[in-house]
């Protein structure tokens, strides 16, 4: 079973300029992550986008959603932006009925060295061949069903609604 990574930025893939602070995207770390975790998982990388979550529209979830649908894989792990996670969820789990999608992210950068990224990316990767076909969100060694998770921005943590 091969598992389909789809990078669409967020903060995981940030870099920091320590020249002026500022956060921005270069490249994915995704390989470089899969082989520090020692990832023994058949996976095949898409970088779709290098984005924020908080500046990604219908078009963008659109994009995600046709990239999932036109896989052949059925195992899918999409790393986004937290701030707008659920809401790429729920595009995907309106139409998405016969894979097993999982979207994870991080609240710090992988290159911090300090991020929950690689903790989370390989509980995604375990999901997504676990779980049953859905749309689903891991973070922080739970996951969560695409219809019933937010973030909880005080917290910084993904929750259940209740």
């Amino acid at each position: 079973m091969t598992v389909k990574i789809i990078v669409t930025g967020g903060t995981f893939d940030k870099e920091y300029n320590e020249l002026n602070g500022d956060l921005f995207f270069k490249d994915t770390h995704i390989f470089e992550m899969l082989n520090l975790g020692r990832c023994r998982v058949p996976f095949k990388v898409k970088k779709l986008m290098m984005i924020d979550s908080l500046y990604m529209n219908s078009k963008h979830r659109k994009e995600i959603l046709q990239e999932c649908l036109r896989s052949k894989e059925s195992n899918i792990v999409i790393t986004h932006g937290t701030d707008t996670m659920s809401e790429t969820a729920a595009v995907l789990g309106a139409k998405i009925k016969h894979k097993t999608v999982v979207l994870t992210g991080a609240m710090v950068p992988y290159k911090f060295g300090s991020s929950d990224g690689m903790f989370n990316l390989g509980s995604a990767i375990s999901f997504c061949q676990t779980l049953p076909p859905g749309v689903y969100i891991a973070m922080n060694g739970r996951y969560f069903n695409w219809y019933n998770v937010r973030k909880n921005k005080l917290k910084g943590e993904f929750e259940e609604i209740k």
